[in-house]
């Protein structure tokens, strides 16, 4: 594990699959939260949550709540990376925000907020983390806490007041 984390985390670049597409022409709502999954896989490895944890330890996380904004549509075979940063963690959770961007020109795609919980797979029930997965969100929060607030975290589905 890294002594320290990147602020933000930035996964690596994927591209948009011909088969992404939806018939709007461009990707399908569900496959913006492949590329967010896949982002929060490349962060986990880095925290020591990989699937080796899963077989080590027979605990995993499980997403409890999730926010997407889909802000600008993107097309097939554009590159894509994905921003990641740690708002907050507790003993069992840890909440994340992540930006979908274009890889080469830096605009913000997508947001996604999620509350995550470490769970005992062998009850099913939410767990506390071991003390080395503590370590390491410690020292990603620590870095990732001189990164502002990002814009839109927090937010909540709503109608606007008239």
């Amino acid at each position: 594990m890294p002594s320290a984390f990147p602020a933000p985390f930035v996964s690596s670049t994927r591209r948009i699959q011909p088969q992404w597409i939806d018939f709007n022409g461009h990707l399908n709502m569900a496959y913006y939260i492949v590329f967010f999954d896949q982002a929060v896989d490349e962060l986990y490895e880095l925290l020591g949550l990989g699937p080796s944890y899963l077989k080590r330890h027979n605990h995993s996380t499980m997403v409890a709540e999730m926010h997407v904004r889909y802000l600008r549509e993107v097309h097939e075979s554009a590159p894509l990376r994905v921003r990641c940063q740690l708002l907050a963690y507790d003993s069992k959770r840890i909440h994340l925000f992540e930006e979908l961007m274009h890889a080469e020109e830096g605009w913000v795609s997508a947001t996604c907020e999620t509350m995550t919980l470490h769970v005992d797979m062998t009850t099913k029930k939410v767990a506390p983390w071991p003390d080395k997965i503590m370590d390491a969100l410690a020292r990603m929060q620590n870095t990732h806490a001189a990164l502002p607030l990002p814009d839109g975290a927090g937010r909540y589905v709503s109608m606007p007041k008239r």
